[in-house]
């Protein structure tokens, strides 16, 4: 989206300033830990914690950064991990690769790959993988709710096999600000007037991650209104979003298709806030989304 570089910028600069230093809130930041054994810098990830929780069995983040599938990373995300961590939440933030370089299914690949490292990982640092929250925002949202789904349903896909086989369960999903489908991206603009240079962006975000052939997990909105029943239960989904967000209605889309399945999820909508806006941490509506999100997980945790 436009707002990718701008947040980059924004979050470059806010780690600069003493409050973005984890020892400042009482955290940790255990960097560049290797989730495969590719040796490549997109398959790192850094895990988050408050340092008496490293034995703890707290509750475990696996956090996917959003932007287009092209852009930013877990370094630009420090501030998602940050307010997870905070809270008592260990967190494993990760890298992915990024197109075009490397389009659809990479992405879904290596999200897949990191969620059974974490499943199998987390209690070394303190996590307990049966009280596990899939998180992310815009592009991120699209990939930890397809990466639901490969919980959720036998898949042929040889990654989400795996996932499968893993026997990992997501606790709750928290999908933020999601483009949620990815093909037919044109709907957007058909849907409401927007500027040309967003609509530009959004037709993008196609052209570069979607190549031809087989893409259903591309458009986990898509699987989630069809009439398939997973073998396993759907999670609770947590999915904020802003009225002023071109993406706005894939999150109205996937709260009605969570609505008829019966799968319990709040879709929290704030008045006028442009897309991710709940990394701008100095809007009342995104400290608002904050607590909102705890305050559901801990209903879904039974805290």
């Amino acid at each position: 989206m436009a707002v990718d570089g701008f947040f980059g910028s924004l979050s470059t600069l806010g780690r600069f300033t003493p409050l973005s230093r984890p020892g400042a809130h009482g955290v940790e930041r255990l960097k560049d830990i290797p989730y495969t054994d590719s040796g490549e810098r997109h398959h790192l990830l850094d895990v988050w914690r408050r340092p008496e929780h490293a034995d703890a069995g707290r509750p475990c983040v696996l956090y996917v950064h959003g932007g287009a599938f092209q852009s930013l990373s877990k370094d630009s995300h420090w501030i998602m991990a940050l307010a997870f961590a905070r809270v008592g939440y260990v967190v494993f933030n990760i890298n992915y690769r990024l197109a075009p370089t490397h389009p659809f299914p990479a992405a879904l690949e290596d999200v897949c790959a990191a969620a059974r490292w974490v499943h199998e990982h987390a209690a070394e640092y303190g996590g307990d993988p049966a009280r596990f929250i899939f998180g992310g925002e815009s592009a991120g949202a699209n990939l930890v709710t397809s990466l639901a789904v490969c919980a959720s349903w036998q898949r042929p896909e040889e990654y989400a096999q795996r996932v499968w086989d893993s026997g990992l369960a997501p606790t709750a999903v928290n999908a933020s600000c999601g483009v949620l489908q990815v093909s037919d991206s044109a709907r957007f603009a058909r849907k409401r007037k927007l500027p040309w240079i967003v609509n530009a962006r959004i037709l993008d975000v196609e052209d570069c991650y979607l190549p031809h052939g087989p893409r259903e997990l591309a458009d986990p909105l898509l699987l989630l209104e069809a009439d398939h029943t997973p073998e396993r239960p759907l999670p609770p989904f947590f999915l904020p979003v802003g009225t002023a967000d071109p993406l706005l209605d894939d999150t109205r889309r996937m709260a009605a298709a969570l609505e008829r399945r019966g799968v319990h999820h709040e879709a929290h909508y704030f008045k006028g806030e442009p897309h991710a806006f709940d990394a701008l941490i100095f809007r009342k509506n995104a400290r608002r989304c904050w607590q909102a999100r705890f305050e559901f997980l801990d209903r879904v945790l039974g805290s």
